[in-house]
């Protein structure tokens, strides 16, 4: 039996009838860590084996607390763990050892995981590549030569190369499901509340960013975001979770399902991914469901303009202390000072009008979802690009005027915290992987993971592995 390949669900029910012992699976993914993580530089402050070793024999006669019980798990290097070096990908907090958990971390710490290590992000998460000068670069286990994506590309990069069997993550824009669609694994990213924040720093304004789950199947993520989510009192706009595994039936069966596409031209993309998107459809069709090519329901510049207006203001006000600091700003990189200092020169009339706009075009989604059960786009305008890149600089000759413009496409999604399901759909002439958002109204989680969880079981992408590294 590999166990590698077994789902991180039949890794847990497999501990739980005592037919494996959590020593065993920790055993087989630090050995498969120690293999591949120097090509791939997926797991970063990887505690030292001896001690994951003895805490995991510990957990072999130990009653489990949850479903991650003696499960390895290494936190997305933007989540504080206790005792457990985390940096943002700063060097600021380089050598950083925090003395508590972020509430997403103790969260899965208490069902039970092991937590071996970090994954790999970009600096403060900002850009869709992983790399910074703390780490290093993430590279794609499917071409060594290109990005993981990102935020979270060391979880997905992680869960393709089998280095762990599930992982955490977090999407303002894009980052649980752009690298999830580069590295042909599952990235859900949850209606936003669903998964509470900290009570830190601003939780009234700040409404753009979630945390979430990622796997190579649907059923892991299902049983991760259980864990995730819940009311967190000392937060506004909370939202009850639910046993989300329990929901995964159904099928696709009478789903009315919008294909937006590259929106109406508004959203360059790279020759063959709206082919492959097509083909992907062709089997949700196949499956049941009636696919229908919309119109864009909303102008794109619309969008891009509350989208980048609100972004800035979080990131000028959260920053700000590093930034009034000039020993600390020049150690910033250069997207995250464009950042704050976008929001700095910001009116606060445009912070107000950026919000009109978000809030109608909530209104205007919540009458479309009253037609359709999900909108479908691609997760990522570009193939994995080069890892030696900082960002596509233009698409089919079309030049970006921000680091991020090249993703645009998840916009739609994000201002407005829709539940949305990256779901991969194989490999384009290259060899490259790519992915499709599945996305509902928002609370439809649920809804959306069991549609999923149908095109899963039609597909199982996530089995082919990666070219031997």
């Amino acid at each position: 039996m590999d166990l590698l390949e077994l789902s991180a669900s039949d890794l847990s029910r497999s501990i739980a009838a005592r037919k494996l012992a959590p020593s065993e699976v920790m055993a087989a993914y630090l050995a498969q860590i120690a293999k591949v993580n120097t090509s791939v530089n997926a797991v970063v402050s990887l505690r030292d084996p001896e001690a994951l070793m003895a805490e995991a024999r510990a957990a072999d006669d130990a009653e489990p607390q949850g479903w991650l019980h003696g499960l390895p798990l290494a936190v997305k290097d933007l989540c504080a763990t206790k005792g457990l070096r985390t940096t943002w990908g700063s060097p600021l907090f380089a050598d950083f050892i925090p003395a508590k958990d972020d509430l997403l971390a103790a969260r899965m710490r208490a069902a039970g995981a092991i937590f071996i290590g970090k994954t790999n992000t970009p600096e403060w998460g900002h850009g869709s590549h992983s790399f910074n000068p703390v780490h290093g670069v993430t590279r794609n286990p499917y071409d060594l030569s290109r990005t993981a994506g990102g935020s979270s590309g060391g979880a997905a990069a992680g869960l393709a190369a089998r280095m762990l069997p599930v992982a955490d993550g977090s999407d303002m824009m894009g980052s649980l499901r752009n690298p999830a669609g580069f590295c042909n694994v599952y990235g859900f990213r949850p209606s936003w509340g669903l998964v509470p924040a900290d009570a830190e720093g601003d939780t009234h304004l700040a409404t753009l960013a979630t945390e979430g789950p990622m796997g190579r199947t649907i059923e892991d993520i299902a049983r991760l975001l259980t864990v995730q989510a819940g009311v967190n009192p000392e937060v506004p706009f909370g939202r009850a979770g639910e046993d989300y595994a329990a929901a995964l039936h159904g099928d696709l069966r009478g789903k009315r399902i919008a294909w937006l596409g590259d929106w109406g031209g508004a959203y360059a993309m790279e020759p063959g991914i709206l082919e492959l998107c097509e083909a992907g459809l062709r089997v949700i069709s196949d499956l049941g469901a009636e696919i229908e090519a919309i119109a864009p329901p909303f102008p794109a510049a619309k969008l891009w303009q509350a989208w980048i207006t609100l972004r800035a203001m979080l990131n000028a006000g959260g920053f700000k202390a590093i930034y009034d600091d000039p020993a600390k700003r020049a150690q910033l990189k250069p997207e995250t000072i464009w950042e704050i200092e976008q929001g700095r020169a910001l009116a606060a009339q445009a912070v107000y009008e950026a919000s009109v706009i978000r809030s109608r075009y909530y209104a205007h989604m919540a009458r479309l979802f009253q037609r359709y059960d999900a909108v479908v786009l691609p997760t990522a305008q570009v193939w994995p690009f080069p890892a030696e890149w900082r960002w596509p600089q233009s698409i089919n000759a079309v030049a970006m005027d921000t680091y991020h413009r090249w993703m645009e496409v998840v916009i739609p999604i994000s201002l407005i915290g829709l539940p949305a399901l990256s779901l991969p759909l194989g490999f384009g002439a290259q060899g490259l992987p790519m992915g499709l958002q599945l996305a509902g109204p928002v609370g439809a989680d649920a809804k959306v993971l069991a549609m999923g969880q149908a095109y899963h079981l039609a597909t199982d992408w996530p089995a082919r592995q990666p070219p031997k590294l």
